[in-house]
C-alpha cells in the first residue's frame, strides 16, 4: 500500500465517519466541523476508546470552540511577522517554516486552528521555494524549525527534497522538525524514514505528548527508530485543563518520557487561541505544578514551564518563586520550603 494509501485507510476525517465509531450525536460535530476541521488517525481513536476524557478531549470537536468570546483569531501574530507566506521570522537567528497543511489529527486546542487542514493554508512548490530563498538572503538565521501542520505527514522523498534544500544554505546550522506524529500515528516513523533523516544532522525533533496515555509501545518503537537514527528527541506538553492539570499527570509523563528518549522541553501555558478557552488554566495552576516536579524528580524530567506572549513576543519562562530577597546576601527558599541564603558580593580582583 502506498503512503498516500495508509493515510486514506487510516484518517477519520467527518462528522459522520466520528459519530458513527464513537456512537455520538452527529449534529454538534457537524457544526463545530463547518468551521475547524477534524481528523483523527484509527490508532488515535483506538486510544480514546481506551482511555477515555484526556485524549477524547484533545480529539473530538467540541461545541464550546464555537462559543469562545476572548480567544484571538492570531495569537502570536504569526501573519504579521511572516516576510513571505507561511514563514515566520519572530527571533533574529530562528525562523518557522511552515512546509504542510495537514496533521493525523487535528487537536482542538491548535494554535493554528484558523488555518491548519483548511484550504487557505495553501502550502506548495512556490510557497516552499519563496522560504528558502528568504532564508538563503537572511544569513542571520541559522536555526530553521521545520513545522505545518506537520512535516511528516509528507511523502518521504518530499520532506527530504525540503531537508536537502535547506542543509545546502550555508547560513542554517541546525534544523528542527516539529511533529505530533510520534503520538498520533506513530507507525509512520518506519525505518527508511529515520535512515533519511539521519543524513541532514545536526538535526533535532520536538515531538508532542499531552498524557501518559499516550505514551504506548507503538509510540516508544516510532521514538526508538528516531532516537537511534542520533537525533534528539525532545517534547513540547501544552497544560490542558481537565487532561493533564495535575501535579501526579504530569509527573508520571514527564518520567515516562524520559524512558521512551524524551527530554521534557516545554511545559506551554495554552495560548489564547480563539475557540480554545475552556483547555486553559490560570498561571497558578502552572506554577504549582513546576513546584511539584523541581526536585522531587530528576533535572532531566524537569521541563521550562512557559507562555507564548501574545503579539509575537516570544516564549517566557515562567518560574515559582523561591527568591524573598536580593541584595547583598540573596535570601531564598529551597524546593522544600526551608529557608537558605547565600552571598551576592564579590571580592574585587
Amino acid at each position: 500500500m502506498s503512503y498516500h494509501a495508509f493515510q486514506a485507510h487510516t484518517l477519520i476525517s467527518t462528522p459522520e465517519q466520528l459519530a458513527s465509531a464513537l456512537d455520538i450525536p452527529l449534529a454538534p460535530l457537524q457544526a463545530v466541523h463547518s468551521v475547524y476541521p477534524l481528523r483523527i488517525s484509527a490508532y488515535y481513536l483506538d486510544l480514546i476508546k481506551k482511555t477515555g476524557v484526556p485524549l477524547w478531549k484533545q480529539a473530538v470537536p467540541d461545541i464550546r470552540e464555537l462559543e469562545d468570546s476572548t480567544g484571538l483569531i492570531d495569537p502570536l501574530d504569526e501573519e504579521n511577522l511572516s516576510p513571505v507566506p507561511f514563514l515566520v521570522h519572530k527571533y533574529p537567528d530562528r525562523a518557522l517554516f511552515l512546509v504542510c497543511n495537514e496533521c493525523a489529527m487535528y487537536c482542538r486546542f491548535c494554535t493554528r486552528k484558523r488555518k491548519v487542514g483548511k484550504p487557505e493554508m495553501m502550502i506548495n512548490d512556490r510557497t516552499i521555494a519563496a522560504g528558502l530563498e528568504y532564508l538563503a538572503k537572511t544569513p542571520t538565521i541559522t536555526d530553521v524549525l521545520v513545522s505545518g501542520g506537520d512535516p511528516l505527514m509528507l511523502s518521504d522523498n518530499r520532506l527530504e527534497s525540503i531537508l536537502k534544500a535547506l542543509r545546502a544554505i550555508p547560513s542554517v546550522s541546525t534544523i528542527r522538525i516539529g511533529t505530533r506524529i510520534p503520538c498520533t500515528l506513530p507507525m509512520r516513523v518506519t525505518p527508511k524514514l529515520a535512515a533519511m533523516l539521519k543524513k541532514y544532522h545536526p538535526l533535532y525533533i520536538n515531538t508532542h505528548f499531552n498524557h501518559p496515555a499516550e505514551i504506548t509501545a507503538e509510540a516508544t518503537l516510532a521514538c526508538r527508530l528516531l532516537a537511534d537514527a542520533g537525533i534528539p528527541l525532545g517534547c513540547q506538553t501544552v497544560l490542558l485543563r481537565g487532561i493533564n492539570d495535575s501535579p501526579y499527570i504530569i509527573k508520571q509523563l514527564m518520567n515516562l518520557l524520559l524512558k521512551i528518549r524524551v527530554k521534557p522541553y516545554y511545559l506551554f501555558q495554552a495560548d489564547l487561541t480563539r475557540g480554545t478557552s475552556h483547555f486553559r488554566t490560570t498561571i497558578d495552576t502552572g506554577l504549582g505544578i513546576m513546584q511539584h516536579l523541581i526536585g522531587h524528580i530528576s533535572g532531566m524530567a524537569v521541563p521550562t514551564y512557559a507562555l507564548d506572549a501574545p503579539g509575537g513576543g516570544g516564549k517566557i519562562p515562567l518560574t515559582p518563586d523561591y527568591i524573598k530577597n536580593l541584595g547583598k546576601v540573596l535570601e531564598f527558599e529551597t524546593y522544600l520550603g526551608l529557608p537558605c541564603s547565600y552571598p551576592n558580593e564579590i571580592s574585587p580582583v
